[in-house]
């Protein structure tokens, strides 16, 4: 295994210290205190807190980005995943969703990001404006584009696409967001997202023998 370089030192130990104080709370002093070096050492690998804050962002980004590539998913890109999801049956979209929240629970890096997010959406309006961005909107959206193409290809009933979108993700982020709060919950919130996604297709579904 590769070791730990000092930068990715110091991501690791102010993730670590955003996640349980908050961004505001925690000083650079603090994060170099955490790594073992002084303050002058840390600005020469990054210029401030928020060129740190930053980078955790995008290595977080980068390693939800290679999660989803091994599972042959396009966040970004909605319309190459529509063939995949039109042949898809129910057991098989529940334990892709499954995996998924999984993954977001017990990556430790995932999960403290979305943590310290959670901990500053109601400090900080550029990180709350980031929160919604990133753990809503992107998710909405990409399932409307999803969904549109599905709707034109016959696959799914037609509808009010941001509608249907909203009911399809929203149940999902509050489950995510009760395994947060409460872990011992996650068997029984996997029980339920299982419910939800096979009812979701009850009322959208054309094709009920992929179900």
């Amino acid at each position: 295994m590769k070791q730990a370089t000092t930068k990715d030192r110091i991501l690791l130990s102010a993730l670590d210290l955003f996640s349980q104080y908050g961004y505001e709370a925690v000083s650079v002093e603090q994060i170099a205190q955490a790594v073992g070096i002084k303050a002058p050492s840390l600005y020469k690998h990054y210029k401030s807190k928020q060129d740190i804050f930053d980078a955790i962002f995008v290595e977080m980004q980068r390693r939800y980005d290679e999660q989803t590539e091994k599972m042959n998913l396009h966040m970004t890109n909605a319309s190459a995943d529509q063939n995949r999801f039109s042949e898809i049956k129910a057991d098989a979209l529940v334990q892709e969703v499954q995996k998924l929240i999984g993954y977001s629970l017990h990556d430790e890096y995932i999960s403290r990001f979305r943590r310290l997010m959670t901990i500053e959406q109601f400090r900080s309006r550029s990180i709350s404006a980031l929160y919604t961005h990133r753990y809503v909107n992107r998710f909405v959206l990409y399932h409307e584009k999803l969904f549109e193409g599905l709707i034109h290809a016959g696959v799914m009933k037609d509808g009010d696409i941001h509608s249907m979108a909203l009911q399809y993700v929203c149940p999902v982020l509050i489950c995510l967001s009760i395994c947060d709060r409460q872990p011992e919950l996650e068997m029984q919130t996997m029980a339920q997202i299982d419910a939800h996604i096979r009812q979701f297709l009850v009322a959208y579904q054309l094709n009920k023998e992929k179900m």
